[in-house]
């Protein structure tokens, strides 16, 4: 245990435990996976990251073993851990520079989100000297002035390579296209299934494996349009399950994006129509809803029997609001007289 301390301390870490954990010390072959809480502070106690609170819930982190996370640090200083440890890693400034990128895709993540969203087209290094915001202040502050950081780390678990399933992000491109058409059956068998947050979770975890491919392509090239059209399909039926849990403006959002793209798209411009029409866009639902019929003219009883439910929920609504504030300026209604008693 000292001497691994004194080697810690040789490469600018500083660790101090905090309690102890149980057994024996893994030997953390290549491809073991870990888990763990973290808390990420400054020097000075202020706190950046926590995995207990993030996104409003407490999911540790994960980490395979020797696929190159681009915090080495964390690795590094988890092989000094036993199951259960708790331990406060105070690291030097060498060992922090790409911690506001870690941490922006691991808050991306926590919030359901891409976890490339906002990051360039290139490697860690030059995201760093690009002067691009990470859109949240303190980590645009931390990438602009690089400082020592304490990680707190309870060590949760370890699972020796080939005794777990592969997470997406942990896979190489060639397992992630694989795994891609696996990932939408399943999506799609949950969604028959009437699991529909379960089903938006598995299309989402496609779109993001597929994403994460095409970071690594310039937009425009055959791979990149052929990982694009792979991405389609996974996005449109995404956007189905965000209509069915009421969720319209990132339908909107999602269908605008592919129209954009690809103007021909009927189900895009079906979809966003109906998500119009859920949030009291009668105008641009009626001008959707036209170009799904000049689209696919088949598509005219489907499209017909939409727009007559929006048109009565307008009429409820309607006469709903003029039930609410009947009398409300009506002049011609004798005063309210003020009473003592």
């Amino acid at each position: 245990m000292e001497e691994e301390v004194r080697k810690l301390l040789e490469e600018g870490i500083r660790k101090k435990l905090i309690s102890p954990g149980k057994g024996e010390l893994s030997t953390f072959p290549d491809g073991t996976k870990v888990v763990f809480h973290y808390r990420t502070s400054l020097c000075d106690g202020t706190v950046l990251d926590d995995s207990r609170t993030m996104g409003g819930r407490s999911k540790p982190m994960e980490l395979i073993l020797g696929k190159k996370f681009k915090l080495a640090a964390w690795e590094r200083v988890i092989i000094t851990m036993r199951t259960g440890e708790v331990s406060e890693f105070t690291c030097d400034t060498k060992h922090t520079a790409l911690y506001p990128l870690v941490s922006q895709s691991l808050r991306n993540i926590s919030a359901g989100k891409d976890p490339l969203e906002g990051q360039r087209h290139c490697c860690g290094i030059a995201q760093i000297h690009s002067h691009h915001s990470l859109g949240h202040k303190d980590l645009d502050q931390l990438q602009a002035s690089p400082e020592p950081l304490v990680f707190t780390i309870e060590l949760l678990e370890v699972l020796p390579p080939g005794s777990f399933q592969l997470d997406v992000w942990a896979m190489t491109d060639k397992e992630k296209l694989e795994f891609v058409p696996q990932i939408h059956e399943e999506g799609n068998l949950l969604f028959k299934q009437g699991k529909i947050k379960e089903a938006s979770e598995k299309y989402y975890n496609g779109i993001a494996c597929l994403k994460n491919l095409q970071m690594k392509e310039h937009p425009g090239d055959e791979t990149w349009v052929k990982l694009d059209h792979m991405v389609t399909p996974l996005l449109l039926n995404y956007c189905q399950c965000k209509l069915m849990l009421g969720q319209y403006y990132e339908v909107i959002e999602h269908c605008s994006s592919l129209i954009f793209k690809y103007e021909g798209n009927v189900k895009a411009y079906y979809k966003r129509a109906k998500a119009h029409a859920a949030v009291w866009n009668e105008q641009e639902a009626r001008a959707d809803f036209d170009k799904v019929l000049a689209l696919d003219p088949s598509l005219g009883p489907s499209v017909a029997k939409e727009v007559r439910a929006m048109e009565e929920r307008i009429r409820s609504k309607d006469k709903e609001d003029k039930g609410r504030y009947k009398g409300l300026f009506n002049y011609n209604a004798p005063p309210a007289t003020a009473t003592t008693g």
